[in-house]
């Protein structure tokens, strides 16, 4: 793994997690458009369960796999800062944060440092190759 994609994988972790979350809004939407029909036919006692109680189910499977992502989204986070905050350049650092923590665009990163985006993507080539990824990782 290349110092780029370890520093990427909260970004993509927290992509996912917003992508389960919309996920649970539709199901959400489901569950409350879910309507019973009456009928005078009586009902099969083999039949599936409601369209209501899947969308509850699957809802609360979804819940439980989007905390645990944002608890290792969180753990995550915490060890990329660990690997950042070893570097010995402090605008490095801030490059660093601002692009793979917080998530932020090369032209954002620009402006809020007062540089040029070129100059930016310059650094972070220099900042990329002064980190040294954990062994663990």
């Amino acid at each position: 793994m290349t110092v780029k994609e370890y520093l990427s994988q909260a970004k993509f972790l927290d992509q996912r997690i917003n992508s389960k979350i919309q996920q649970v809004a539709a199901l959400n939407d489901l569950a409350t458009k879910a309507t019973s029909t009456l009928t005078g036919m009586p009902r099969n006692p083999n039949h599936a369960t409601s369209t209501m109680e899947e969308a509850i189910a699957k809802i609360i499977d979804l819940q439980s796999e989007i905390n645990r992502d944002i608890d290792r989204l969180v753990d995550l986070k915490q060890e990329i800062t660990a690997t950042i905050k070893a570097v010995d350049n402090n605008e490095y650092q801030t490059i660093l944060e601002k692009r793979y923590l917080c998530f932020l665009s090369w032209e954002k990163i620009a402006v809020d440092m007062g540089y040029s985006i070129r100059n930016v993507q310059i650094l972070h080539g220099k900042a990329l190759a002064s980190v040294v990824i954990p062994a663990a990782a």
